[in-house]
């Protein structure tokens, strides 16, 4: 969708956003059968796949119509007038024959991890919108990338560093950096110049100042500590938010500003999930526009929600207090992940709660004996999970006929 967007194929109408736009097409294809879902998370889909006959297909009608090519080391990459390339293999063979310069040149994408020497040929890409590169380059990324002002989506992997000349890139829309090992990437503080970035997903440990003036972001990721300098009122397109390494000092209670905000993510500092319990999480009833929060660390007590919450993940909170009477009056809630979240022997789901719930997951309830599910509770049910509580005892009868159920007493 990213790649759609980058291309100019998304042309949004009124309000509508890119991101939903993008989104829109993608199910349609998935409607068609034309894409395969092959994983979902926060019911988005996150990997797809096609037939390979479909495969095979497409890319015969994009060479027909000069769409894109993939680069064959067998043949002369001068004659074909495709202006998107994708390489899987010989990268410098390819910059080779594609030459010093080439100005209809629009979209790379490198998937060859053994070509670490891309950017010495930087003049090739002058005029590109797109640079995907799925290679291990493992160094701080040169002063030249500053002059792909065409640039709106930048895709690296590897990279330690990201030069001052970033902020070059006013056209930029997507910042994406795929680190390993949880290393992190130290962004300038010429990042803040990128007006237009709608996306910034970069594993960054250093507070990135001015991020506030990314009045253009959608999805960001973050560090706590980035996040205690923000100012976010200006912060007005921001939809998506994922925190970690939450300290129970910080103050959390600026996010209600963020009027837009859909989904929030957030997570006590890895390895403190038993320790210390979240901040004052009183904010979240304050947005109005929130339709799935993930809370990972332990909760002293469930925060009031807003009634526009269709999804809910707690894992590692350890409540002491059944969550059931709280969450099953919820009247939009579609999806309810509980993992390691609650520490008691039985769970209550009182007559006509639930009422839209259509996906439940239980995992890790190591005491749970009992679940009392009163008539009519989860009249909408379809897909129930339940691995790792070894001490449930029975499982309602209802729920044993639910279309999709799984019980898996242990995993190992």
């Amino acid at each position: 969708m990213r790649l759609w967007m980058a291309e100019g194929f998304i042309i949004p109408r009124g309000e509508e956003r890119m991101e939903d736009v993008a989104e829109g097409f993608l199910n349609e294809l998935i409607r068609r059968s034309l894409v395969q879902v092959v994983d979902t998370l926060w019911e988005k889909v996150t990997k797809c796949k096609v037939h390979d006959l479909l495969r095979d297909l497409a890319i015969q009608k994009a060479l027909e119509v000069s769409f894109f090519d993939i680069y064959d080391p067998r043949k002369n990459l001068k004659s074909t007038s495709c202006i998107r390339h994708a390489i899987h293999s010989e990268g410098e063979r390819y910059l080779s024959s594609l030459g010093l310069s080439n100005s209809k040149l629009r979209s790379i994408m490198y998937f060859d991890p053994h070509f670490c020497i891309v950017f010495q040929h930087i003049d090739v890409f002058r005029h590109i919108y797109v640079l995907y590169l799925d290679i291990d380059y493992g160094e701080v990324i040169p002063d030249a990338i500053g002059s792909l002002y065409n640039l709106k989506l930048l895709s690296l992997r590897r990279v330690s560093k990201i030069p001052s000349s970033i902020g070059k890139l006013k056209n930029l829309q997507t910042l994406v950096v795929v680190n390993v090992d949880t290393c992190f990437c130290q962004l300038p503080p010429e990042t803040a110049d990128l007006i237009n970035l709608r996306h910034l997903v970069v594993p960054y440990s250093i507070p990135l100042a001015g991020i506030s003036k990314l009045t253009s972001l959608q999805v960001l990721r973050l560090d706590c500590d980035q996040w205690k300098d923000v100012d976010p009122v200006d912060l007005v397109n921001l939809r998506e938010l994922e925190m970690g390494n939450i300290e129970k000092s910080y103050s959390l209670n600026n996010i209600s500003s963020l009027k837009n905000l859909n989904t929030l993510r957030l997570c006590i500092s890895f390895g403190q999930q038993y320790t210390y319990p979240f901040p004052s999480l009183e904010f979240v009833n304050s947005c109005e526009k929130l339709q799935k929060l993930s809370l990972g660390g332990r909760l002293e007590k469930l925060p009031v929600f807003p009634d526009s919450i269709t999804m809910i993940v707690i894992w590692q909170s350890r409540l002491t207090k059944d969550p059931m009477p709280i969450l099953g009056m919820l009247p939009n809630l579609r999806n309810l992940h509980l993992s390691r979240a609650y520490e008691g022997e039985e769970i209550m789901c009182s007559d006509y709660s639930f009422s839209q719930l259509e996906f439940l997951r239980l995992y890790g309830l190591d005491n749970l004996e009992r679940w009392h599910l009163g008539t009519n509770a989860m009249p909408l049910i379809k897909d129930l999970s339940i691995y790792n509580c070894p001490k449930l005892k029975e499982i309602p009868e209802r729920m044993k006929h639910v279309k999709h159920f799984k019980h898996i007493r242990s995993l190992k």
